[in-house]
């Protein structure tokens, strides 16, 4: 009698991060980007953690959106361009919240996987929180660049996962 496995429909390990993180991010209760993130060392889940208001605080559902917009000058081809960027500051992101209620101890060589690409903010606080590994899905064109030049930098490996469908339950269109 042969032994019959479900390897051929096992998800790997990345699709299976990335679907916790995904469904973490159905919490959110912002309008524009529902973003969760979580916290693994080696193959143990040590923390979850999605964008959203301060505890007691209004969030944007209720109060809507705080948008502000950030000026940044960018040299493009020698020149000088002003580029614009508006992002709504009332919330915590996913990346913050996650390394606010986790231990550095945990995050020492541990892969942070997030359903978005970090801004520069979170790119900061996480190149300093002792993770060894981001991977994120939906890309976050706004601080790319910059965001993959520090991780290079701190020799932190920064990686987009390819190939990947959320479930379909955490599917949200995303305002950039």
């Amino acid at each position: 009698m042969t032994a019959v496995t479900n390897d051929a429909i096992r998800k790997d390990w990345d699709t299976y991060f990335m679907d916790i993180a995904y469904m973490v991010s159905t919490r959110s209760r912002c309008p524009r980007r529902h973003v969760g993130a979580v916290l693994v060392q080696g193959k143990k889940l040590l923390g979850t953690a999605y964008n959203g208001a301060p505890m007691g605080a209004h969030d944007c559902l209720e109060a809507g959106c705080m948008i502000a917009e950030e000026v940044e000058v960018k040299s493009v081809d020698g020149k000088d361009q002003v580029v614009r960027k508006q992002r709504c500051i009332r919330t915590i992101h996913a990346e913050q919240n996650l390394l606010l209620f986790t231990d550095r101890a945990d995050r020492e060589g541990s892969v942070v996987y997030v359903t978005d690409q970090p801004c520069w903010t979170c790119a900061n606080m996480l190149a300093n929180s002792g993770v060894q590994e981001i991977v994120y899905h939906r890309a976050y064109p706004k601080d790319s660049e910059k965001v993959y030049a520090l991780m290079a930098q701190q020799g932190i490996a920064f990686r987009q996962v390819e190939h990947y469908a959320p479930p379909a339950q955490a599917l949200m269109d995303v305002t950039q």
